[in-house]
């Protein structure tokens, strides 16, 4: 079943890869496109363009933290509600066929095939390409890098108001997380999520698992809240924000006698 057509974005997007840190940035949610074969999925612009369709200003802050590290990035190219690049495919919240109370009708009974379809047209590539960076990325001499996945989450879910600024989230390996949140602690206006408001020990995260977590490689994944990063300028401003403590947790989760992921 060919999914993607002429005039269709590609599955993925690879910025900086030239960069010189030993950090890959990911973007998991990075966009709000659907392929023309799937006819928006039943549902409006307007739906799609709100938190259950991508991660509000995710690819901006992304964008940012890629230039002031200098950093490769992968950003995926497809929404979240054509099958989500951080779910098993076929697992839990892969293709829900509801969202955060908005239906998705062009998700009601898919077959195995048509499943199949959006994960090798839209899944299997972007994480084709991190297995890609990450092996270029350890093969020119770097016997270590990081990883961080930037996501963005909407201040408010099920009537309850999310205090958090902005969360880590991280499942064993603490070689990073723990370090950067000490970082962001520092600044006392902000409220900073340890796990929160997601885990990265729930069953459904891919991504950590998958890539890093495999490869015994420091990582972790970012959350910012939504109402922070409406525009492209608040974005971009976070991404800013977020460098210096980034760039020392990095520093620090690399310098270590243990090799991360060990323990």
């Amino acid at each position: 079943m060919q999914l993607l057509g002429p005039g269709d974005p590609p599955p993925f997007s690879v910025y900086n890869e030239t960069g010189k840190a030993p950090l890959l940035l990911l973007c998991d949610h990075a966009s709000k496109a659907v392929p023309k074969s799937l006819n928006m999925l039943g549902i409006s612009d307007a739906e799609l363009s709100q938190h259950v369709g991508w991660d509000i200003g995710g690819l901006e802050i992304a964008l940012e933290l890629s230039k002031q590290l200098d950093a490769p990035l992968v950003a995926s190219g497809y929404s979240r509600l054509v099958i989500d690049c951080n779910r098993w495919p076929k697992g839990e919240g892969s293709t829900p066929e509801i969202s955060d109370t908005v239906h998705v009708p062009g998700n009601k009974g898919i077959t195995k095939n048509e499943a199949d379809a959006r994960a090798e047209a839209c899944f299997w590539p972007y994480h084709r390409e991190i297995t890609r960076q990450l092996d270029r990325m350890t093969e020119v001499g770097r016997k270590q890098v990081c990883v961080i996945v930037m996501h963005t989450f909407t201040p408010e879910m099920k009537g309850f108001k999310r205090p958090w600024h902005v969360g880590v989230l991280w499942n064993r390996d603490w070689h990073l997380p723990e370090p950067l949140l000490a970082e962001l602690r520092k600044d006392k206006s902000l409220v900073v999520g340890d796990n929160e408001p997601y885990s990265a020990r729930d069953a459904y995260e891919y991504t950590l698992n998958a890539h890093p977590g495999a490869r015994g490689i420091p990582h972790c994944s970012i959350e910012v809240r939504q109402d922070l990063v409406g525009t492209p300028q608040e974005a971009h401003s976070w991404g800013r924000r977020l460098a210096d403590p980034i760039r020392v947790a990095v520093t620090e989760a690399l310098s270590g006698p243990v090799a991360a992921g060990t323990t």
